[in-house]
């Protein structure tokens, strides 16, 4: 005789503040969904970017020198945190702009090479660089680089 155990109803499970159903900026449930959908993809990944350089700091020191003056890196006997704060405040605000910039460029969907995230744009899909790279010099695409992603997996 086998003993069925019954598990309680879990209505919440995976929207457990009913973020779907609001209309946020006065956007459809659908926009709504896609802003959500984009939102959870970007920070998960900046979290995981923020852990790799977290170990990488606190591992290995980079034998160039970080600035023009030739400066040297912050040894790896400093905390990560202790790290951060010997940048310099200049390279800090370089580290901010070009992270401003990319986040601009999605927004922006690339110079309108794709639709905004919240208008039918495929979640975490970042925007080609194409119209950078004919007007001002090449650069590899954030999303697939290489193009090992093929078309017809997307599709």
């Amino acid at each position: 005789m086998t003993d069925v155990i019954y598990l309680p109803d879990v209505s919440f499970v995976g929207d457990p503040l009913g973020c779907t159903s609001m209309d946020f900026y006065g956007w459809d449930e659908e926009k709504t969904i896609g802003f959500l959908r984009q939102s959870e993809i970007k920070h998960g990944r900046v979290a995981m970017f923020a852990f790799v350089g977290y170990i990488v700091q606190s591992n290995f020191h980079f034998p160039w020198a970080q600035t023009l003056a030739g400066d040297m890196h912050p040894s790896i006997d400093l905390s990560p945190e202790a790290q951060w704060d010997a940048v310099p405040a200049n390279a800090k605000w370089q580290i901010f702009f070009v992270i401003s910039m990319l986040e601009m460029w999605d927004e922006c969907g690339g110079g309108a090479a794709m639709p905004h995230y919240t208008n039918g744009r495929q979640p975490g899909k970042y925007p080609p660089f194409d119209a950078f790279r004919d007007d001002v010099h090449f650069v590899f695409d954030l999303y697939d680089p290489f193009g090992f992603v093929s078309v017809s997996l997307l599709d």
